[in-house]
Formats: C-alpha cells, structure tokens, sequence
C-alpha cells in the first residue's frame, strides 16, 4: 500500500506540475469564463438593443386595424419590445426620409383587399429581415388584433387573451395505485423536468467523454513513455507492475477530479455575478430545482465509468513500445467512447426508448446511458441497481484481465504483440 500510495503521489504531482496541465487547465477556465459572459457580451455590444425598434404605423387603408394595434401596444408596454409611430397620412417618400434619418425602423402597413378573412401585413425596413425577437413580438401582437377583429367585439379582452395563449401540456407518469389507496384519484405522478437538471446531464455526459480521452490517453501515453525509454525496467525492480498500474489509474484520476473543482470553483464565481444570476433568471435555471439523485447517481456511473476505460488504456498503453503507435492501438477503446458519448447526446429526448434501455446494461455505454436515463427519464430502480451490478462487475473482470495483460506487456518489446503472443509470455511468465 505505501508503494501504491508512491505511485499515486508521484503521478499526480508529477502531471500537475507540467507547464502543458497549467497552460491547459487555464486556458479551458478562461473559455468556459467566456461562454458564461457570452449572454452579457452580446447585451453590451448590442448598442441599441435596450431600446424599442420604432415602427411607422400606416392608418391608409385599414385605420380600424391600426387603432386596434395602437390599443394593444399602449396595454401591453411592458411585454413588447417596439414602439409605434403613427403616420395617418403619408406616400412613400416620407417613409424613405424618415428611414434614412432614423426616425424609424421600419413602418408596417395593412393590405386595403376586402376578399381576405385578414388583410395582409407588410413590414418594410432596410435589411430584409425582422430579427426574431422582434418579429415574435409583432406576430403576437397582430394575433390579438385578428381575433378582435374577426370576432367583431363579441369578446372581451380576457376572452381574446385565453384565445390567444398556447396550449399547456404537462407530462405525467401512469403510476400502479397503492393498495391502500382508496381514494379515486387516477394514480398519476406529475413529472415536470427541470431545466437544470437537463443542464446537469449535459455537463456530466460531455466531462465524461472527455475524461475518458483526455486522462486515458495521459495513462496509456505515460506507460509507453517509460517502457520506451526502459524506464519500466528499473520501475519493476522496486514496485510491482500492478501497482504502477491502479496507482497511474489513481493518480489521473485525482488530476480529472482536480481539474472538475477548478472548473466547478470558476462557473461558481462567474453564474454569482450579479449581471449573471439576471441571465440564469431568464433561462429558468434555478439550482433549488437540482434534483439530489441526478447529481449522485451521475457521480457514481461517471467514476465507474471511468475505472472501467483507465483499466483497458492503461493495458493498452503497456503493449506499445512506440509513442508513435499508441494512437492506432487506442482507436477501439476511444470509439467505445463516442458510441456512448453520441448514444447519449442524441438520445436526451427520449430516455425511455429500446436503445437507451438495452445500453443501460452494456458496460460501455451504460455510464452515459444511465446519467442520460435517470436525469431525464424515470427508470425503475432495479434497472438502475441491475447496471451498476453489471457495471462493477465488469471492471472487476476487465481491471483482472489489465491487470495480467499489464503486467506481461511491460516486458515484451518490438512490434505490438497479437493475443496469441500474448497469451504464450503469460505462460512462460507464469501469469
């Protein structure tokens, strides 16, 4: 255990030493700095934004449809984002001058045809586009106006407001009823998903993924590194080949976990400033909502998971002689990695499907294909329970294999050996 405990402490202070873990550790802080400030960079640098876009009202035509737009902007001053310009009588050429000396944005204009159920609406302006923001916000508007007026005032406005508003639909849960249960209620759990917790998912799906490729390769490269310079030859002498192994394994992983604190520390002082706790207000995210389980079961299938890869890598890393080789020989290992990684992604929207189910028990993929399944879906406890069973014993059976491949690897050198090779030095090894 003390040579073990060696390993782990040199590995991890060997690697945060380098320049390369600084310089990288900086430089993923300073990005992910500048994505939380990407939202207040574009409000800053945005000019005008704050302001309402100044839009000319054309009365010609359809003044009663003009006045009904007039009366909503005026009730709802808080919700648009425009303002408007009444012109009752003007040509073209005063809507061109007002143009190009700024007195508005662009005017909006009503069809005088009689054959529709709603006149046409045009809105004229120097670029071809409206802006999203400004176009939904005109839309909504215009909605109100069209079911005034094709119901002709026999609504009220509350009335044309309910009209107006989407249609809510709140996903439940057919739930069996208890035995005890004797009330009529139809035994449904309402499930409404939380915005952060979607987020969460997000964030544990792509640190694993890169974890797996950033620390395994550290491990498998360190290992070939030190057999390629006969380093190995020495290390063996003093402290057996399976302690190199776990204690390389150990070592990274404190350095990914070291790496996941500074990360957490920098998006914890940057969502505190007080221009970004606005920005988390407008994205609904609100940390209360966090769900407990999400964030432990997301922490036990991601270090799983891990040991799991770092195990194969690191056997990997100990047939290799050449650095040169080492990223054609962790090919299969990494595409294990994107097939959860991607397997995961694209499957957010549907956690429950066949694919998510059965990968739920293939070790590989079941880290990612858990997190995914109990963050937003609902899995049943036994299949939670069933792939961390599957999920423990396959590194157990797959560290035993690293192992005795790790500890016959790092004697071999030449070309990478074949599994008949292999298998041939364990026996003469007596592994």
């Amino acid at each position: 255990m003390n040579k073990l405990g060696t390993v782990i402490g040199f590995t991890f202070l060997n690697k945060v030493r380098t320049k390369s873990f600084i310089v990288t550790t900086l430089v993923l802080a300073l990005l992910v700095t500048i994505g939380l400030h990407v939202p207040y960079f574009i409000k800053a640098f945005s000019g005008g934004d704050d302001a309402p876009t100044k839009i000319g009202l054309v009365y010609t035509g359809q003044p009663e449809l003009a006045e009904s737009l007039k009366a909503y902007t005026e009730k709802q001053k808080e919700s648009v984002n425009f303002s408007l310009v009444d012109y009752k009588q003007a040509d073209e050429e005063t809507f061109k001058k007002d143009l190009e000396a700024g007195k508005i944005d662009g005017y909006l204009q009503f069809a005088s045809s009689k054959d529709e159920a709603f006149p046409t609406v045009t809105y004229t302006s120097k670029s071809a586009s409206m802006g999203m923001g400004l176009q939904t916000s005109v839309q909504a508007a215009l909605q109100s106006v069209k079911a005034e007026f094709i119901t002709k005032g026999s609504l009220s406005d509350a009335q044309i407001a309910a009209l107006n508003a989407p249609v809510q639909i709140d996903s439940v849960k057919a739930v069996p009823k208890a035995d005890g249960n004797k009330s009529g209620d139809s035994g449904k759990e309402s499930q409404k998903p939380s915005v952060i917790n979607y987020v969460v998912v997000y964030i544990l799906v792509i640190l694993f993924f890169m974890t797996i490729t950033m620390t395994g390769n550290m491990i498998a490269a360190e290992v070939t590194a030190e057999k390629s310079s006969r380093v190995m030859e020495i290390l063996i002498t003093s402290v057996s080949p399976l302690a190199q192994m776990f204690g390389k394994i150990l070592g990274m992983f404190f350095i990914g976990l070291l790496q996941i604190f500074v990360f957490a520390g920098v998006v914890f002082i940057n969502i505190s400033l007080p221009y970004n706790k606005a920005v988390l207000a407008d994205f609904q995210l609100d940390l209360s909502q966090l769900s407990i389980e999400v964030l432990i079961f997301g922490l036990v299938f991601y270090v799983l998971g891990y040991f799991l890869y770092a195990t194969l890598f690191a056997a990997i890393g100990s047939l290799v002689s050449r650095t040169e080789e080492l990223g054609q020989a962790t090919v299969p290992v990494t595409m294990f990695s994107l097939v959860a990684f991607y397997i995961g992604i694209f499957s957010m929207q549907a956690p429950d499907s066949i694919l998510m189910k059965v990968s739920s028990f293939i070790p590989f993929v079941s880290p990612v294909s858990m997190i995914v399944r109990v963050g937003m879906g609902n899995p049943p406890a036994w299949e939670i329970i069933l792939s961390l069973l599957v999920l423990g014993a396959s590194i157990v059976l797959f560290g035993w294999l690293s192992a005795k491949i790790y500890r016959t690897g790092v004697l071999l050198y030449g070309k990478r050996p074949t599994m008949k090779e292999l298998r041939k030095a364990m026996k003469a090894y007596k592994i």
